[in-house]
């Protein structure tokens, strides 16, 4: 063989040993429960969690909690299979956070009562959505 198709072959070698181990290292959605169950057999890696924010009857967001210099706050969040749990995030609140239709969190229990969260994703209601409703109401 040639030097050439030798050193293509690593090269092709090293990219698969390369996608193989992010492949490994990707998270998948967990609960609460779940995450819980990860933290006490040891496991402190990143966990993400998927769930909408608790509400009122009235459609108001509840257990919204900012502290005093606006850089931190805790909210309630509620997964997929309907537990509640307290997160805390050490950022400023996320614009449009109190509209987001769901809330992924990315982190892990630091101890039992609260997950500590990383990052926060959400998923915003459509700007369409509002135009949607009125259109078909014409």
């Amino acid at each position: 063989m040639k030097t050439g198709h030798i050193i293509g072959l690593g090269i092709i070698a090293i990219a698969i040993v390369i996608i193989m181990t992010s492949i490994g290292d990707a998270s998948s959605y967990e609960s609460f429960t779940t995450a819980k169950e990860m933290k006490h057999n040891g496991e402190d890696k990143a966990i993400h969690v998927v769930g909408h924010l608790k509400k009122d009857t009235s459609g108001e967001v509840t257990g919204l909690n900012v502290r005093e210099d606006k850089v931190s706050f805790t909210f309630m969040l509620v997964d997929n299979e309907g537990v509640e749990q307290e997160v805390f995030y050490n950022e400023p609140v996320p614009a449009d956070f109190t509209r987001s239709e769901s809330v992924v969190v990315i982190g892990s229990y630091k101890n039992e009562e609260i997950f500590i969260a990383d990052k926060i994703l959400m998923k915003c209601p459509s700007k369409y959505q509002e135009t949607e409703v009125q259109a078909a109401g014409m």
